[in-house]
């Protein structure tokens, strides 16, 4: 009796992401914490990329390091905003040729300083398409290969939009510039990914995107956060952490609060989860350990008992 061919088990998406790192000591956090990821078998990691590429070589570095020195495959973010077509091409040129097959495409922050320049892209479709043209370019280098393009999305609406709809109609035109999958930013409640993901698919989104989430553990953090990204912290979370009896307390409540929020969106129908981790693996393992994500067997190794 033949026995038919069924699908391989899909299990969800783990990535987590990381910065360059500013000084020495901080260089060697960062890979004490890179050791600890790369345990948990992560599907990629993503490498932050400053302003008007302001940290370049720090970030070409890290991310060389990663590709030479671990089991890791490196996401490189690229923001336009304030670099020349001609530059952007060469970065991505330089990316692909040394190896990295992943570019989160990002339009940036625009400079609060008008005497800075604005760059030859306005926005992150753009550089999606330039980064499927350097790839055209490369195709023979690639064995035909391709570069998996990533973009942002956001959860609630992005605080220069006028409303979630036209966030919705910016996740289409960069899904019809090439990108692969979205990354959301940031989002505090089960409510704000459910709807994304609900509006999004109404729309004619049908990439992936990953819910980005991170650790409450740390309230300075989740008000910063709450700032950048132009929206409240629930009140009772903030409440709880703050009058948190110890550091150990408040880390089980910030945990805990994650671990549910992560659970909703994957409930929803999340293809996976993007941990924000600032360089810091502790509380991001603790995520994990609650969630009880499930991993793919390491090729090789007997699954029998």
């Amino acid at each position: 009796m033949s026995i038919a061919h069924s699908p391989p088990h899909t299990y969800p998406a783990l990535s987590y992401e990381l910065f360059p790192p500013r000084t020495s000591r901080a260089d060697e956090g960062l890979w004490r914490t890179i050791r600890a990821l790369e345990d948990t078998r992560p599907d990629f990691v993503s490498v932050t990329y400053g302003a008007s590429g302001s940290n370049r070589d720090t970030a070409i570095g890290l991310l060389m390091r990663l590709l030479d020195e671990t089991t890791l495959k490196p996401l490189a973010h690229l923001t336009g905003v304030g670099n020349s077509r001609d530059y952007l091409m060469e970065l991505v040129d330089e990316l692909i040729s040394r190896g990295v097959r992943g570019i989160l495409a990002l339009r940036g922050d625009r400079p609060q300083d008008l005497s800075l320049p604005a760059g030859d892209l306005h926005y992150a479709s753009e550089l999606v398409e330039l980064i499927r043209q350097v790839e055209r370019q490369l195709t023979a280098h690639l064995c035909a290969g391709k570069v998996a393009v990533g973009v942002a999305a956001y959860s609630t609406k992005h605080p220069e939009s006028p409303s979630l709809e036209h966030d919705i109609e910016v996740l289409l035109a960069k899904q019809s510039a090439g990108a692969d999958f979205a990354i959301t930013q940031v989002f505090f409640a089960p409510d704000h990914y459910r709807r994304l993901l609900r509006t999004a698919r109404r729309a004619g989104v049908e990439i992936p995107i990953i819910p980005g989430v991170v650790p409450f553990t740390s309230v300075r953090r989740l008000e910063r956060l709450s700032e950048l990204a132009g929206i409240e912290v629930d009140a009772t979370l903030k409440d709880r952490l703050m009058n948190a009896d110890d550091d150990s307390a408040r880390r089980r409540i910030g945990v805990q609060a994650t671990v549910d929020l992560a659970h909703a969106a994957l409930d929803d129908g999340a293809p996976g989860l993007h941990i924000y981790t600032f360089n810091e693996h502790g509380a991001a393992l603790d995520v994990l350990d609650r969630l009880e994500l499930s991993r793919p067997p390491v090729p090789g190794l007997s699954q029998s008992a």
